[in-house]
């Protein structure tokens, strides 16, 4: 009976690394919310680090998360580092492009619990007067991501996230 629990255990390990290995290399989760306010004070907001506490929803993970920030003020070569406990973890962030009222892109380095670098990007389009937001991330499928991704749908999980934030961004935005 034990060698057959075995077995079974066995067959159930394999059946998870084939699930793994069939999952794509990359991945990009994004999510859109349109906003009555002008590019300019939404870009604002999201190209300061610093502005990140009044919609990130990331920022309330951890009330004890240690928080660092670095290089420019804003904009291109801004640095943003956190360090907390739990599931905030550890990583830094770097404004690589900010093209002004239209795209920010971020290289995101997460540490703990995983090590990942991923990019993350907010495109903003206007529309008469108002302005749609896509908030999206991309990058490369760990082995570890992809065996979690047998179990989780990380769209979902972190896409509900974006939603957040972007339903934050828009109500601080909108004021």
């Amino acid at each position: 009976m034990f060698k057959g629990i075995l077995v079974l255990i066995l067959l159930i390990v394999v059946f998870v690394l084939v699930l793994a290995v069939r999952q794509p290399d990359s991945f990009r989760i994004a999510r859109t919310v349109t906003i009555k306010a002008p590019p300019e004070r939404i870009f604002a907001l999201i190209n300061d680090f610093h502005s990140w506490s009044a919609w990130s929803p990331f920022e309330h993970l951890d009330p004890d998360m240690k928080r660092t920030f670095s290089g420019a003020p804003s904009g291109v070569g801004s640095v943003y580092e956190w360090d907390g406990k739990g599931k905030a973890g550890a990583g830094r962030m770097e404004i690589t492009t900010a093209t002004p009222t239209q795209q920010i892109v971020i290289k995101l380095d997460f540490l703990k619990p995983f090590e990942a670098h991923n990019q993350a990007e907010f495109s903003l389009k206007t529309q008469g007067d108002s302005t749609e937001v896509t908030w999206a991330m991309s990058g490369a499928m760990q082995f570890i991501a992809k065996v979690m991704g047998v179990f989780f749908n990380m769209d979902k999980m972190i896409g509900a996230d974006f939603e957040t934030g972007l339903a934050n961004l828009k109500a601080a935005a909108e004021k």
